[in-house]
């Protein structure tokens, strides 16, 4: 970690918040966005942080990425929303979507959301964190369109995005239930960090361009490309399969059908089915079952070399944990494209750095 800097979240969340607004966005945007990559850090989702940067500035600078964009309704019929994310940022539009869902299931009980054509919407953990903070359930599945990554299971080069799935449970006086993954062996952002920290990927996580196994990051990151391998073989492949079309084509948008059209962007489509327990008549024994079972999972001995049997959302917490106490690494070659990333929106390097120290 030597060669690491670390900045403390709230310098860092002040640093990318000037480089967004730098690029014209309002200072509502500019910290949504700067918020949630934060976020994603102390979580240790280092793939959906701040090292997005670079490729928002580069999706402005080409016309993908549109600045100041809410949320479109398509739809809405209360318990049925379709709404259309205009190419704005995602952490604006993922809220503004999560906040309208919300308020839909509070009154009927139940809100089932298609989102569509929104920019890259981040760590889908955080929507369902949102709906927690209003007592909600939320079960999210989406897709990715952008360059393809991901080889089906028994195919031997990309032909999806990473396509996550995510649950989210609250608990009464006690850290919910938040599961998220994507349905690759690993997020196509961490591939880009091994490949900036000069480390090599696990056996069995991704294919070169020729479909034979290696260990080394560049094949996602730098032509000639390779693929990112599902997880759990055949049921991972199968859960990406339902997530593209539900998260793509369910929704009101588009699903993955060939190789990139040369944008520079990432858009995502994501279906939401975000439920009120006390609504559906079934709040208390939510309450009561979920603790329940969560005593009876976590009892379990746990088995060598593990500390203590978890639940999903508490491995970001403790890092979240840490991270606040000792602040957030970043490898030097993320850090410089932030920097890099600042100055084509205008910001010199010295004024970065200022902010971020």
């Amino acid at each position: 970690m030597a060669d690491y800097r670390t900045i403390k979240a709230e310098p860092l969340t002040n640093a990318i918040r000037a480089i967004v607004k730098a690029g014209g966005s309002s200072d509502r945007e500019a910290d949504l966005v700067a918020t949630n990559l934060v976020e994603a850090n102390l979580k240790g989702h280092d793939s959906h942080g701040v090292g997005m940067i670079p490729r928002y500035v580069q999706s402005v600078t080409t016309g993908g990425l549109a600045v100041n964009q809410h949320v479109k309704i398509v739809l809405d019929t209360g318990p049925l929303l379709t709404l259309d994310g205009l190419t704005g940022y995602g952490q604006v539009i993922g809220h503004e979507a999560m906040e309208l869902a919300a308020e839909r299931a509070k009154r009927n009980g139940v809100c089932l959301v298609g989102l569509s054509n929104s920019h890259h919407i981040g760590r889908i953990g955080h929507w369902a964190e949102q709906c927690i903070d209003h007592g909600l359930v939320s079960i999210h599945f989406v897709n990715v369109i952008s360059r393809p990554i991901v080889a089906p299971w028994g195919g031997s080069d990309a032909r999806h995005g990473t396509n996550p799935f995510c649950v989210g449970i609250p608990r009464r006086g006690k850290h919910p239930i938040v599961l998220d993954f994507a349905t690759s062996r690993i997020a196509q952002g961490k591939t880009r960090v091994a490949h900036n920290k000069g480390v090599e990927l696990e056996p069995g996580t991704i294919i070169d361009n020729e479909g034979k196994p290696t260990v080394h990051p560049r094949y996602t990151v730098i032509p000639p490309y390779g693929a990112i391998l599902p997880f759990g073989e055949h049921k991972g492949s199968g859960l990406a399969l339902v997530c593209e079309i539900l998260g793509g084509a369910l929704s009101g948008g588009q699903v993955v059908k060939g190789p990139s059209d040369g944008k520079y962007n990432v858009l995502n489509g994501m279906l939401s089915i975000v439920i009120d327990p006390d609504k559906l008549g079934t709040g208390e024994n939510l309450a009561r079952e979920v603790e329940s079972f969560v005593a009876w999972h976590t009892g379990s001995s746990p088995g060598p070399g593990v500390d203590k049997v978890k639940i999903a959302g508490e491995p970001e917490r403790e890092t979240k944990k840490k991270r606040l106490a000792e602040g957030i690494p970043v490898d030097p070659t993320t850090w410089q494209d932030i920097l890099e990333a600042g100055k084509k929106f205008g910001l010199d390097q010295t004024a970065i750095e200022k902010i971020a120290s």
